[in-house]
């Protein structure tokens, strides 16, 4: 995103015409639609739900050609995280009678990564920037990014594409290269080609060359999803069912517990809950989302836990002589940690203050915000011939499990030479 500013019905086909000297983008309906025959297939039911069909373009021919010469990669990444994500911005994007061409955008913008973070700070499978957010009413705070949460980001991300869907003339080009290059500059760029009376669809307009590309990325995904077997494309099988569920957590509980209680892996909890920032869930939180063979476990063990196994906190009043190294070995944890949960730019303290102090088994392994925690940064990493998740972890002093959320990778399947990954490292 910019720094700036189940149908059984056929629907209409939007048909994308090539453009006219002289004309805006037209957009022409048809009443026909690609087959849906197997209500089990999410593929089938986004090809159903399509609304372009794209002229021959060189420009969408170069882009198709960039995911042709990483197929295996694209495949690595449908099967993995749009097993977990996709379905759920399907309906979304459904559920808005919206072209389902948009529910791959998020592959464009992070190739479905909610842990992905740009040099602009933009964060998510969405790629939301800050002041974007916040304009979004999107939570952002110490605990919770709603930029990384599905389904805060795909409702914050939908409102946008309809605003400026809206705004740019009902032109969902130009609306598409508003997300990316700001609704400002488009707007400038079609006025300036109104007023020298020249067309004002996207293909005509002066645009940064970013904005040139990522428009056609768009078109030539869809065209590769619409029609796999014309383009030797092998999609990875995405079954047409919520990947999770919604599960109320009746306050506030640590992600290893519910882990626990869930009958899965803390990595895998993470990679559904993407947007917890810390060891626990949010205070103002009240549910996790999870498998749907998981929430009825997780409910009954939930029942019958007890309070002490809740996150508790407790509160400290700061004494004279009073060291954050001292408080932190009354209470068995760390002054690092201290700091954290009470927001200390350094260790001074003053007499009278109160602390929070929180309690609980995983505190000190928290999976904590990557973009905001001091040292780890973010860096990109081709996996190698012979690479494992357990020697790459080895090299970067980072753990295994850390690896798969970060990267909303299955920890079943095996990673495979030139996938891309992400790791936040010390040092750079």
């Amino acid at each position: 995103m910019a720094p700036e500013d189940t149908a059984e019905n056929a629907r209409p086909v939007a048909v994308i015409s090539t453009p006219v000297p002289g004309k805006r983008e037209g957009l022409e309906n048809r009443s026909v639609r690609l087959p849906h025959a197997n209500p089990d297939d999410l593929w089938g039911r986004i090809q159903h739900g399509m609304q372009w069909q794209l002229p021959e373009n060189a420009q969408v021919d170069d882009a198709r050609d960039y995911y042709l010469r990483q197929k295996g990669s694209l495949k690595g990444v449908l099967a993995e995280r749009g097993s977990l994500y996709l379905h759920y911005i399907v309906e979304e994007v459904e559920r808005r009678e919206l072209p389902l061409e948009l529910a791959l955008l998020p592959l464009v913008e992070s190739q479905l990564n909610p842990f992905a973070v740009s040099s602009q700070q933009a964060v998510g499978v969405w790629q939301i920037i800050p002041t974007t957010g916040e304009t979004l009413g999107v939570t952002n705070n110490w605990w919770f990014d709603g930029r990384r949460d599905l389904r805060d980001s795909t409702r914050a991300a939908l409102d946008y594409l309809e605003y400026l869907h809206a705004t740019l003339g009902g032109d969902w080009l130009n609306a598409i290269a508003a997300y990316n290059g700001g609704v400002g500059r488009v707007s400038r760029a079609m006025a300036s080609n109104d007023a020298k009376g020249r067309p004002t669809d996207f293909w005509s307009l002066p645009l940064p060359k970013e904005t040139r590309n990522y428009v056609p990325r768009l078109l030539a995904l869809s065209s590769l999803i619409a029609e796999p077997e014309r383009f030797d494309m092998d999609l990875p099988p995405l079954r047409n069912h919520p990947a999770f569920v919604a599960v109320p957590t009746g306050g506030q509980l640590e992600l290893a517990r519910a882990a626990q209680l869930a009958g899965m892996s803390k990595a895998n909890l993470h990679a559904l809950n993407p947007g917890h920032l810390r060891w626990a869930t949010a205070p103002q939180a009240s549910e996790l989302l999870l498998p749907p063979e998981r929430a009825h476990a997780f409910t009954q063990q939930l029942a019958v836990l007890d309070d002490d196994h809740r996150v508790r906190w407790e509160h400290y009043e700061v004494r004279r002589g009073d060291t954050l190294s001292k408080i932190a070995r009354v209470f068995s944890t760390r002054v690092e940690l201290l700091r954290e949960a009470n927001k200390l730019q350094s260790n001074f303290i003053r007499e009278g203050a109160t602390l929070m102090i929180p309690r609980g088994g995983d505190w000190e392994t928290s999976l904590a915000s990557r973009e905001s925690a001091p040292g780890p940064k973010a860096k990109d990493y081709k996996v190698r011939p012979g690479d494992s998740l357990y020697r790459i972890a080895g090299r970067f002093k980072v753990r295994v499990e850390d690896i798969i959320a970060w990267n909303a990778l299955n920890a079943r399947s095996p990673i495979f030479p030139g996938q891309q990954l992400t790791l936040y490292v010390r040092g750079g």
